[in-house]
């Protein structure tokens, strides 16, 4: 019998302040949601265990605060990250706006900055009534990045473990394609090499 592969993979949630990175999260980890706002200083990290095919990911998922003022200090946390979810709350223009940034600011810390990086958008607070950001120009804005977009509600929990699950399952083949490239580099052998001989 094969035992399940296992894979630690980081991923990060990103966005302007209140747009529900950490209700989104929990929401995801725990299945819970706090009605109360507080605003996260720096990162905090949470884990789930998930299985994809035939391996067990375990994500470890840092939620980022999205103050201006922490924006340079949290970009740090950025570094060695297998995956992003942009957030924005549909009902906040200026959040919406801000993906801009917010995007750059993680691929200027991805080393190599390289196209493949997993990213998805989330959309989140569609249960509110007060929409600003229409549907159509959030999917406009994937579209020319290629990137997938979740309408979401971290409070009524709708598609927030498909978002999840499609950033984990991203990565993970990501995680795979570069694995495989380093050790296919590794073994290469030419035809014409010598062997050494003593003597």
């Amino acid at each position: 019998m094969n035992p399940r592969k296992k894979v630690d993979l980081k991923l990060i949630i990103v966005g302007a302040i209140g747009v529900g990175k950490t209700s989104l999260l929990h929401q995801y980890v725990h299945k819970t949601f706090y009605e109360e706002y507080q605003t996260t200083l720096g990162a905090s990290i949470l884990s789930k265990i998930i299985i994809v095919g035939d391996t067990t990911l375990k994500l470890q998922i840092w939620d980022t605060g999205g103050q201006e003022r922490f924006r340079s200090m949290v970009s740090t946390f950025y570094k060695g990250s297998d995956g992003c979810i942009l957030a924005f709350d549909v009902t906040d223009l200026e959040s919406f706006e801000a993906l801009d940034i917010w995007r750059g600011d993680v691929l200027a810390k991805i080393v190599p900055m390289e196209q493949s990086y997993p990213m998805v958008l989330l959309g989140n607070k569609i249960d509110l009534a007060d929409r600003k950001v229409p549907q159509e120009v959030a999917q406009g804005w994937c579209k020319e990045k290629d990137i997938p977009y979740f309408e979401v509600s971290a409070k009524n929990d709708i598609n927030v473990v498909q978002a999840f699950e499609m950033l984990a399952s991203r990565a993970l083949s990501r995680y795979q394609s570069i694995l495989e490239n380093h050790l296919t580099e590794s073994i290469k052998l030419s035809p014409d090499q010598s062997r050494s001989r003593c003597c």
